[in-house]
């Protein structure tokens, strides 16, 4: 099984899901973890409280590449109350691998990039519900 979970993520890494430069994004974040190198610059194009769109670019391990490829999947077209409330053991969850406290970092690069991308922007739920 572990084999399995290992050749997911290796997937995930070597055929990052919505990798790219998102034009016209309204919120956007570059996060870094300077211990390993690892760098994700997280956009997402919000429209009536919905992550309709979303994008990243960056460099780095498996671990941190894989967990924004699965990171995007999962906030496209939900709420920004939902991604919001969207937590770093959720993403644990999607990962479905144990990770060991010096590659935790790695694994959280993408939710941090993206708690900081919407902060950045303003981009509250009640702040979306407003201009609804």
């Amino acid at each position: 099984m572990d084999d399995l979970y290992r050749d997911y993520i290796l997937e995930h890494y070597r055929h990052p899901h919505n990798f790219g430069v998102l034009e016209n994004a309204n919120a956007s974040h570059e996060g870094a973890n300077p211990l390993c190198g690892d760098r994700i610059t997280l956009q997402l194009g919000i429209n009536d409280g919905v992550v309709e769109r979303v994008g990243f670019t960056g460099r780095g391990c498996a671990i941190s590449q894989a967990s924004a490829s699965l990171l995007t999947d999962e906030i496209k077209g939900k709420p920004v109350a939902d991604v919001e409330a969207f937590r770093a053991d959720d993403l644990l969850d999607l990962l479905g691998i144990d990770i060991s406290p010096a590659r935790l970092k790695c694994a959280m690069l993408s939710h941090d990039t993206l708690q900081k991308a919407l902060g950045e922007a303003g981009t509250t739920a009640a702040t979306a519900e407003a201009n609804a």
